[in-house]
């Protein structure tokens, strides 16, 4: 009863866990292998480039990623050290630390089990598809362009992407390395090839494995892994220092939004990637958030969820959980047991495996329908694209949102609409029909009055008529901001200096105190109800002119 109080049952692995993981065990095995050793590489250079060391990245992708995996709420996800965490965590291990990197970490861990807690995981809802879409299209582009350099076994100085691939053909050009070259782009042509004609054939695993033996027998010079750390960390918690808590919030609020954006977005894209799936998202902050508690008691670095792990999750056949948690299992056992092997595999096979995933990542389908729907869906998914790879995925996805924002603005100041055309407003037959004469104008407001809504055609209104008395018609008022309330306070100030009596009608019940507030209501005339119909306003409005007239 306590745990369904504080929403914790529901964040806890489930006998449907249980049962999925049991459907395809063989499946979930290939795809962890094949997963564990694209990210063996990878997990080594993200602790090295953090400057934790190598032994700290491979620590965090086997404690974070099997944490990850049991209480994520993704199937499918693989999580570990990943590239951009490293930007955030550079300037923090030169100010306080190996020990201050790992404290971090912790309570980032913290922060993600209180957003669980708090349901925050419901935010990726409001996340558009061209934001989405944009998004995983940037990062496969951001995939292909970190591999290139391997690929064509070149070591660009540039530590961005675009400038790196860039700089890295270059090189090519001036001194071609077509070993490199043909193990990757051969390694890749044999996987997309196996996976459209033999779907069911580990043919990841099998050309990294066939790259291996070839390079080792002919004795091929080509890099490789290289040396592996021997054994895991004992657990410990002497990275924690409470005076330096207050110091490192900032820093461990940037990594758990890191972690946070990257896991659900992660999760969305490996949905999208296999059909059918449907991740959980506040339990998702919440494996993520042991996640980071975990993998600094074992003198790991933060983590978070990996878009190119995942995509070869995904591509290799993982039906469940368990593939995720394999990867962890087999790392460890890589570690243990197999270091000796796993040090020949050369990077620019590895480099082959990612170009290929790079492939199954896009929708092509999505993409193309996002780029006809409209001109402004265009816009957000170019935006979100372009600033993902020229930035990092944490801001393209900002950006992509404030593109998002900037056309839903623009929308909803297009759909603010003023009526006070003389023949279908003042009136020509029915009721209404001395309104002209009466000098009587209704004013009839369409759609929301915010801050977004231009207030130029609302004030150019008060000058469009003759009238004496004007009746401001709110009933399709869908809501008010301060902002818009202003805009109608000058509105009614325009029309006052020009002594026209003001009234009111269809003002609705959650829009007066906003009114009340910036002085709306205090240029309405006494006589005058603001929330009933409009025919009892134009006669209010015809009672004040006679009255006026009689006097």
């Amino acid at each position: 009863m306590l745990a369904d109080r504080f929403a914790l049952g529901s964040l806890f692995p489930s006998r449907g866990d249980l049962t999925a993981i049991r459907t395809a065990p063989r499946a979930d095995l290939i795809a962890g292998l094949t997963v564990a050793v694209v990210a063996l590489p990878l997990a080594l250079g993200f602790g090295a480039a953090a400057g934790m060391g190598p032994a700290a990245g491979l620590t965090t992708a086997i404690v974070a990623g099997l944490v990850a995996a049991l209480f994520g709420g993704s199937n499918l996800q693989v999580s570990g050290p990943a590239g951009a965490m490293t930007v955030v965590l550079i300037p923090i291990i030169k100010e306080h630390g190996q020990q201050g990197v790992m404290l971090v970490g912790a309570m980032a861990g913290v922060i993600l089990v209180l957003l669980a807690l708090c349901r925050a995981g419901a935010f990726i809802r409001y996340i558009p598809a061209p934001v989405i879409e944009g998004f995983t299209l940037g990062t496969a582009i951001v995939i292909f362009l970190q591999q290139l350099p391997v690929a064509v076994g070149m070591d660009p100085d540039s530590h961005h992407v675009a400038v790196a691939a860039f700089e890295a053909v270059l090189a090519f050009i001036t001194h071609p390395q077509w070993i490199n070259l043909g193990l990757a782009f051969g390694v890749a042509g044999v996987i997309l090839l196996g996976i459209r004609w033999w779907p069911k054939i580990p043919f990841s695993l099998l050309a990294v494995a066939a790259a291996a033996l070839a390079t080792y027998a002919f004795g091929v010079p080509v890099a490789d892994i290289g040396d592996l750390p021997s054994t895991l960390h004992a657990p410990s918690l002497s990275f924690i220092d409470v005076g330096a808590i207050p110091g490192l919030l900032g820093p461990a609020l940037a990594v758990a939004a890191l972690a946070a954006i990257a896991g659900l977005l992660c999760a969305s894209v490996a949905d999208s990637m296999h059909g059918g799936e449907k991740h959980e998202p506040n339990r998702e902050l919440f494996g993520q958030g042991l996640a980071n508690l975990a993998s600094p008691l074992f003198g790991g670095m933060p983590a978070s969820a990996v878009v190119a792990r995942t995509a070869v999750n995904v591509r290799a056949g993982a039906q469940s959980r368990m593939a995720a948690a394999w990867h962890a299992v087999i790392l460890a056992a890589f570690l243990l047991f197999a270091a000796s092997l796993v040090e020949h595999i050369p990077l620019a096979a590895l480099a082959g495996v990612l170009l290929a995933t790079t492939v199954g990542m896009v929708n092509r389908g999505n993409l193309s329908a996002l780029a006809r729907s409209t001109r402004s869906d265009a816009i957000v998914l170019a935006f979100t694209t372009i600033a993902t790879v020229t930035l990092d995925l944490v801001m393209g996805v900002a950006v992509g949102l404030a593109a998002a924002g900037l056309v839903t603005l623009v929308k909803v100041a297009a759909s603010l609409r003023l009526h006070v055309d003389h023949t279908k407003v003042l009136g020509r037959s029915g009721a209404d029909a001395n309104l002209v004469s009466e000098h009587i104008g209704v004013y009839r407001l369409h759609g929301p009055l915010v801050f977004a809504a231009g207030p130029a055609s609302l004030l150019a209104g008060a000058q469009r008529a003759d009238v004496r008395a004007a009746v401001l018609h709110l009933e399709d008022v869908t809501t008010v901001d301060a902002t818009g309330a202003l805009v109608l306070r000058d509105f009614a100030e325009q029309l006052a200096k020009r002594d026209v009596r003001i009234f009111m009608s269809g003002l609705r019940e959650e829009h007066r105190d906003t009114l009340v507030a910036v002085g709306v209501l205090e240029h309405i005339d006494a006589g005058n109800l603001p929330d009933g119909p409009v025919e009892a306003a134009i006669e209010a409005a015809r009672r004040r002119l006679r009255s006026i007239e009689a006097s």
